[in-house]
């Protein structure tokens, strides 16, 4: 009696690990659906986000040349960007000017006309 509960509870293990198998290759299989799905739609946002930028681009492009600005890449232009980049993010004006070796006063008439006036300074 006792053999034959073991042989039973043996079958049954065996039986179980093999639905495990089994689920777990379905289940497997379904997340690795999921990911190739967010994989490609990430891919496509990713495509629509670059195509974008690509516009733009060009419509930066056609505005400068209708404008006559200079083109992005001149020296100045570059400095401009960069003294920008840094007034808002934070650093004071002396600090861009060493950074960039002008002058403090060269470095103000600079980034006058894009400096964001704040509320208290204002009342000054």
């Amino acid at each position: 009696m006792m053999e034959w509960m073991l042989a039973i509870l043996l079958g049954l293990a065996v039986l179980l690990l093999i639905l495990s198998f089994v689920k777990t290759r379905r289940n497997s299989s379904k997340v690795e659906r999921e990911v190739d799905q967010l994989s490609l739609t990430m891919t496509d946002e990713l495509y629509k986000l670059q195509q974008k930028v690509r516009f733009l681009e060009i419509d930066r492009e056609i505005d400068a040349q209708e404008l006559k600005i200079p083109s992005s890449s001149s020296k100045s232009r570059i400095l401009l960007r960069d003294a920008i980049d840094l007034h808002r993010r934070g650093y004071s004006l002396e600090n861009i000017a060493a950074q960039k070796g002008l002058s403090k006063q060269e470095m103000e008439q600079l980034l006058t006309p894009y400096m964001v006036v704040k509320e208290g300074e204002k009342s000054k």
